[in-house]
């Protein structure tokens, strides 16, 4: 399987909003399967890309990603050989007005670029962090073919210097 957009039943009268964002049930009947065992917030300016990141072996992530404030273009690239999407990406517009969500499964790497003046990122995570099994591939890899809204964009210098695709440790 590969990345599901999800909308999210908003309900909304004059106090103001309520929205599940996470029920197993509901994520199971999609395909969705696994625990959720670290929660991650970001929050970057406009223009900002982060990613693409993944990691490897045992600590493979599946990742559930929302927008709290503002607005990101999210990008998950197929890294995985055995996978007829291999290679391929997708994209989604997620925002804090649309309260939507993407869920991109473990074997994919992510990244995305700020639209907003701001944003908060909020992810829910299926593997623990591990610097030793983290890697990534370059945002601008010219063999991904990646439509980027901007390319007037921030990268920090780590993302920078990540690997192209063809010296990237893909999965099988």
């Amino acid at each position: 399987n590969g990345p599901i957009a999800i909308e999210s039943q908003v309900f909304t009268d004059d106090r103001g909003i309520f929205l599940e964002t996470y029920k197993r049930s509901d994520f199971e009947s999609r395909g969705i399967e696994g625990a959720f065992v670290q929660d991650n917030h970001s929050r970057s300016r406009k223009g900002v890309v982060r990613g693409l990141h993944y990691q490897v072996g045992e600590k493979v992530q599946g990742k559930l990603v929302g927008v709290l404030s503002g607005s990101v273009w999210d990008v998950a690239v197929d890294l995985r050989r055995s996978s007829p999407t291999f290679g391929q990406w997708k994209s989604v517009v997620l925002s804090a007005t649309e309260k939507n969500l993407l869920w991109i499964p473990g074997g994919f790497a992510h990244g995305f670029l700020c639209l907003s003046e701001q944003a908060d990122v909020s992810y829910k995570l299926t593997a623990e962090y591990s610097a030793e099994e983290e890697r990534g591939i370059r945002w601008d890899d010219s063999f991904l073919s990646i439509t980027w809204p901007h390319s007037d964009v921030t990268v920090s210098q780590r993302d920078a210097a990540l690997p192209l695709w063809d010296a990237a440790d893909l999965l099988p």
